[in-house]
């Protein structure tokens, strides 16, 4: 009972999570806009003379709604714009690579297309409420499971990682994924919340992987639908945001330290 009296307190609705979702609203808008003949290409599918209820799209629409009620809980816009910001050039990143080395395809075979980049801070958000929710609910325990899981599972990751992209090992971006992974791996700085990280971003890309690849949105080189490798590099990601994010809270903290006036003692 206490934990959930708990998350009702840090996840109750703010002003900044209308404010969140209506953003999210508009680019779904933006996107619909920008990109129509997409979007009327998907609508040629609909048969309007069968019942409507038959022929939703109950993954994507359920993805949708989780992921809404997700940023909405406990928003704080001060806060959630960074996350907003390393999602856009984190996912510009990522998809840059995957879709230039061939690792992934659109169905637009777009390298990247522009219009996927703005799912990468929403899924960040998601991620973050999970973390918390993940992290309230285990205060209980202390840093030795999690201390304990952490190199089998990264272990395991980096294992299929070096499967998955070895056949585009001689590309650039590639050498340069798997350094920057090797580099976040063997310098944790919280084995708690790189676990928590790496679960809730493995979790929720299960879902988004299960997704586009069954309905060829993307498809990777496997062919599979999805791949493993796929789902936990969500994981990785995720950890990669919130190393990204805390780095930066210090960067500025440390700015903003800097600025403050010395305090000087009162002469008496």
């Amino acid at each position: 009972m206490d934990h959930l009296n708990r998350l009702k307190a840090a996840f109750g609705w703010t002003r900044s999570s209308y404010w969140l979702l209506s953003v999210f609203l508009a680019t779904i808008v933006i996107i619909g806009v920008v990109w129509w003949p997409l979007l009327e290409a998907e609508l040629a599918w609909v048969d309007w003379d069968q019942p409507l209820w038959r022929q939703m799209d109950w993954l994507l629409l359920g993805n949708f709604l989780v992921m809404s009620v997700l940023i909405m809980a406990g928003a704080d816009l001060k806060r959630d714009v960074l996350m907003i910001l390393i999602g856009l050039a984190g996912g510009l990143v990522i998809e840059g690579w995957g879709t230039q080395t061939r690792l992934w395809d659109y169905y637009t075979m777009e390298r990247p297309p522009l219009w996927i980049i703005p799912a990468w801070p929403i899924a960040s958000l998601a991620i973050d409420r999970l973390v918390r929710v993940f992290d309230m609910l285990s205060d209980h325990l202390s840093d030795h499971p999690f201390k304990a899981v952490y190199w089998p599972v990264f272990g395991v990751f980096c294992v299929l990682m070096l499967v998955f992209v070895w056949p585009t090992a001689d590309k650039s971006l590639t050498v340069m994924a798997l350094l920057l992974s090797g580099f976040l791996i063997l310098t944790p700085t919280d084995h708690r919340l790189a676990v928590l990280n790496f679960a809730a971003g493995a979790g929720l890309g299960y879902f988004l992987e299960l997704w586009g690849t069954t309905r060829y949105c993307w498809i990777y080189y496997t062919h599979q639908t999805p791949p493993f490798f796929a789902v936990l590099a969500h994981g990785m990601a995720a950890v990669a945001f919130w190393r990204v994010k805390h780095l930066a809270m210090l960067f500025v903290g440390n700015i903003s330290a800097a600025q403050e006036p010395p305090v000087t003692e009162g002469t008496g």
